[in-house]
């Protein structure tokens, strides 16, 4: 596969120029678009507070945000296949900026909610296109090191939009935090002089399909958020006719050829489970540092933050790493650390705070391998014109799994209300040393069938 804006009159050496500054522009976007989510978890207390909202009402901002984001991410891969990712990415980035700005200047709740599902939708253009964009013009013996450093990024904003977001909104007010994604249109002329030029080709966008999936998802994701059986009944019933349409559909908006690839679905599920356990573990140690040894809001994301530079720091190794050896050692390797941190956490998490900062290091340098090889080994088993597809659900799932982790962890703490706080956690992370486990069992099975492909 040709390297970005490979021609005769360039050299080897400014090629890959081009490509690192693309990499360096396209993590910093991705920063600022991961701490968007993560600065106002922090901030949503004083939103209630100064908007004289109920909970019920408050939620519907992170809620209203995690619907859009899912679908958004989707839909920005699939548009990938025939419309030139520049354009994509312009439409998208301006999307953020103008709503952030409408943001910044929200004194009503329902123009602060349409902003955030606005910033959602501009968001998704950031992140489901960053993997596509490497896949697609990174040649795979560089490819690794690419996807490890967008990684990085995204691991850096989960620990320091928290940090961030508390300051932010402590000394100048939340509105403030919109000023943050403005910056990310600083980014459009950088991209377009980066990117490579495309043309546009023929393709039909699958509007129904896109309509019937975001229903679909939106179904889903309330009813992690309200276990209503109405809602999981009339979402299972819109699962069946999106299953049936799509089948029925030339060009759908999800192939069934990619849910119909065994090999692909199992590395989904595999990265589905990584950011399951990577998000119980963000919302359950603020919740241990709180309940079990007091700390206050701004100790908990100095906490979390050596976490994630460390995730950062070893990035661009495990990029070098899967660029050298390949992808399945890094799989391995981020599949026992989170194997560990998940026993140590069930052991040590109630018995010094910092514990939890040390055994958080061990998780995300595992969730950032996993993340990275994963979705560069799906970058190679998928032909080129599946990718932005592949991608997208990939993406898709990966949302899914973070809020399933925070909504499993949040019943699994209701339902032990009788037991002491350190059986609570205990069993929490036993039960996620039980996943681990299990998706080490799924890879097993996923390197078996890729040797014999490769032996017949």
């Amino acid at each position: 596969m040709p390297s970005i804006l490979t021609v005769p009159s360039k050299t080897k050496s400014a090629v890959h120029l081009q490509e690192n500054k693309l990499i360096l522009i396209w993590s910093v976007t991705t920063l600022l678009v991961v701490m968007n989510t993560t600065m106002f978890n922090v901030a949503l207390p004083f939103i209630l507070k100064d908007l004289s909202l109920n909970s019920s009402m408050g939620s519907w901002l992170v809620s209203g945000y995690s619907i859009m984001f899912a679908i958004s991410t989707l839909t920005f891969g699939r548009l990938s296949d025939f419309v030139p990712l520049s354009r994509l990415l312009l439409h998208g980035i301006c999307l953020l900026g103008i709503s952030s700005v409408i943001g910044f200047f929200s004194t009503n709740f329902f123009i602060l909610l349409g902003a955030r599902i606005l910033q959602a939708a501009g968001a998704g253009a950031v992140m489901g296109l960053s993997m596509i964009m490497a896949g697609r013009y990174i040649p795979l013996s560089r490819r690794g090191k690419a996807m490890a450093i967008i990684a990085s990024a995204a691991s850096l904003a989960f620990g320091l939009g928290p940090v961030l977001g508390g300051v932010i909104t402590q000394y100048l007010g939340w509105n403030y935090l919109f000023v943050v994604t403005i910056f990310s249109v600083l980014s459009i002329p950088f991209f377009l002089k980066l990117l490579p030029n495309e043309v546009i080709k023929k393709g039909h966008f699958d509007l129904f399909g896109a309509i019937l999936t975001g229903l679909s998802v939106t179904g889903l994701l309330l009813f992690l958020s309200t276990f209503s059986y109405g809602i999981l009944l009339g979402t299972v019933v819109l699962f069946a006719v999106l299953w049936k349409y799509l089948n029925m559909s030339e060009e759908p908006f999800i192939p069934p050829i990619l849910l119909r690839n065994k090999q692909y679905k199992k590395l989904l599920l595999i990265n589905c489970s990584a950011f399951f356990i990577n998000f119980s573990n963000l919302f359950l140690m603020p919740i241990i540092l709180t309940t079990v040894f007091g700390k206050e809001p701004a100790e908990l994301g100095l906490m979390i933050f050596p976490g994630a530079i460390i995730a950062v720091v070893a990035g661009i190794y495990i990029g070098r790493f899967i660029d050298r050896f390949g992808n399945a050692p890094l799989i391995i390797f981020g599949q026992l650390l989170l194997l560990s941190s998940s026993i140590l956490f069930a052991w040590f998490s109630s018995a010094n705070p910092y514990f939890i900062l040390f055994i958080y290091m061990f998780a995300s340098v595992g969730f950032t391998a996993i993340s990275s090889s994963i979705s560069n080994e799906i970058t190679r088993i998928l032909p080129i014109n599946q990718i932005g597809s592949g991608i997208g659900i990939v993406q898709l799932m990966q949302f899914f799994g973070a809020g399933l982790g925070v909504t499993i962890s949040g019943l699994l703490i209701t339902i032990q209300e009788s037991l002491s706080l350190e059986m609570v956690y205990r069993n929490i992370f036993i039960c996620f040393t039980i996943i681990n486990i299990m998706t080490g069992f799924i890879y097993g099975f996923y390197l078996r069938r890729a040797r014999l492909k490769e032996q017949s």
